[in-house]
């Protein structure tokens, strides 16, 4: 997916994950264990850390991990420029 941000905008991103109490659902199993991994400040960066992350832990299949766009919490007007 290419990043279709202007260079020096800065969108914050946040890369979290652990491992979930289903499968079929988006619950961390123990949040005291969730990996806050960081933020980052556009899309690219943290698709970066997230593919790491996410390959690192590919054989565990209880175990996400997920990039939050952080922007459109602080700003909901980001997604519409």
């Amino acid at each position: 997916m290419a990043d279709k941000e202007a260079p020096n905008k800065q969108l914050l991103h946040l890369v979290i994950g652990g491992e979930l109490s289903s499968i079929e659902d988006v619950t961390f199993a123990d949040l005291d264990k969730v990996d806050i991994v960081g933020v980052y400040p556009n899309y690219a960066a943290a698709f970066a850390v997230w593919r790491q992350k996410a390959q690192l832990t590919v054989d565990s299949a209880q175990t996400r991990y997920f990039i939050v766009h952080l922007h459109r919490l602080l700003d909901p007007e980001t997604d519409k420029k």
